[in-house]
């Protein structure tokens, strides 16, 4: 089923130093986790919720991001002269699954900035916002949550996910009111990257969003917050007073490619659990396990 008025928006401005030197000349987004680049994952993840229309923001030195969903008839000419169906198959999925589409934020001013430049595209409708640090297992159900609840109630609606207190001072995190539903909580409060003494929860703020288009006549009137730069957060917790905001807690299999050692673990996990490669990758980890 196709969520018809709902479109996904995917900031992938970012520099990526993290990972220098590979992104020195590579998208972060394009890293591969496994054999798909992250952003791929973020897209298919859209299209299992229904919906089909993508807007991806860019920065500078991303044709990289545009140049893998378009399509690339050389390839796909020698691989069906090649009869290599399968490959091809997946060369195309990529192309075929959505219609996606592409802007420029400029200047990098922070998230909240990215998701400001998406308004033209977005018009006056509910939107899903879907950063690609973020990757959540396809086995398990997080945005078609989210939808309903927006649908059920006409609010913005923000992931969450509780976090050990000791790295709470990484993430957003919110303050949070109990409702009928144990996975759905009233949030009152945004705080962004709070010490562990201060944070008002541990529920944290993962990278899933769901916003009415009020966020926008917010985001337009929003002050650079923390290092300088216009953040979503400040923008949310503004709404969550006027309008109100839902949180969906989510319990399910989240992977963290924004982080050296979290983008191993993913690359890790993900494989183990494929049938193609998991029988022989899982008995190889545990003798790995064992020498160390």
């Amino acid at each position: 089923m196709t969520t018809s008025r709902i479109k996904a928006v995917i900031p992938a401005a970012g520099l990526g130093t993290r990972f220098l030197p590979a992104t020195k000349a590579m998208p972060k987004e394009m890293l591969p986790v496994v054999d798909k680049p992250a952003i791929q994952y973020v897209v298919e993840e859209a299209v299992s919720a229904g919906i089909d229309d993508v807007l991806i923001i860019l920065g500078r030195n991303k044709n990289n991001i545009s140049n893998h969903f378009d399509s690339v008839p050389e390839l796909e000419s020698n691989l069906t002269t090649k009869g290599d169906l399968d490959k091809l198959r997946r060369v195309q999925a990529s192309t075929e699954m959505a219609d996606i589409h592409f802007v420029r934020q400029g200047e990098p001013k922070g998230l909240g900035h990215a998701v400001l430049r998406a308004r033209h595209h977005v018009g006056d409708h509910t939107f899903a916002v879907l950063l690609g640090d973020d990757l959540i297992d396809e086995r398990d159900v997080l945005l078609e949550k989210m939808i309903a609840e927006n649908e059920r109630t006409g609010l913005s609606v923000v992931a969450l996910m509780e976090v050990d207190p000791e790295h709470i001072h990484l993430y957003g995190v919110a303050a949070v009111e109990s409702t009928d539903d144990p996975d759905v909580v009233r949030i009152t409060g945004l705080v962004e990257k709070p010490t562990k003494e201060d944070a008002p929860s541990n529920y944290a703020v993962i990278g899933r969003y769901l916003l009415t288009p009020g966020v926008f006549d917010v985001l337009e009137h929003t002050a650079p917050g923390r290092g300088g730069e216009i953040q979503l957060t400040d923008a949310l917790e503004e709404l969550a007073v006027t309008d109100g905001v839902l949180g969906v807690v989510f319990r399910g299999r989240r992977y963290d490619t924004g982080d050296k050692v979290e983008y191993i673990k993913a690359i890790v996990q993900l494989a183990a659990d494929r049938d193609d490669l998991g029988p022989e990758l899982r008995p190889w980890l545990r003798d790995f396990a064992q020498r160390l």
